[in-house]
């Protein structure tokens, strides 16, 4: 009865465990969301407008005809908005618009030793254990 009892205690122990594990990741990752979506939006905003900009330096027939930063020189808001995504690259935004997913994979390559995953959320998932004969 008393190993019974300890077996159950033990699993008991894991499950809080994994529950608190669980927990503590999807709280951790929620709290990445709000950040990620802000560089997002910035990340969008500013391709948006070197997009923009650069569609206005390729169809201006001046372009063509004088030296290459002349013609940067002649589109400030191209030039301002490609060095500020130059420099946000520079910056780390490409790590920081993916780090939930980040965060959520190098999870899973830790948690697949154990026969357990995570989805993008932090959310655990426990797969059968592989039957050895």
């Amino acid at each position: 009865m008393r190993i019974v009892l300890a077996e159950r205690s033990a699993v008991s122990g894991r499950l809080a465990n994994l529950k608190a594990f669980e927990r503590r990741l999807t709280e951790y990752i929620a709290c990445l969301q709000p950040a990620t979506g802000r560089w997002r939006m910035i990340l969008i905003v500013v391709s948006v407008c070197t997009a923009t900009g650069a569609w206005n330096w390729l169809i201006d027939p001046e372009t063509q005809k004088v030296s290459f930063f002349t013609s940067l020189w002649n589109h400030p808001f191209f030039t301002i908005s490609c060095i500020t995504l130059i420099g946000l690259f520079f910056a780390g935004i490409h790590k920081r618009v993916v780090a939930p997913s980040i965060i959520a994979a190098r999870c899973r390559t830790v948690l697949a030793e154990y026969n357990m995953s995570c989805d993008d959320t932090g959310k655990l998932i426990l797969k059968p254990r592989p039957h050895v004969q």
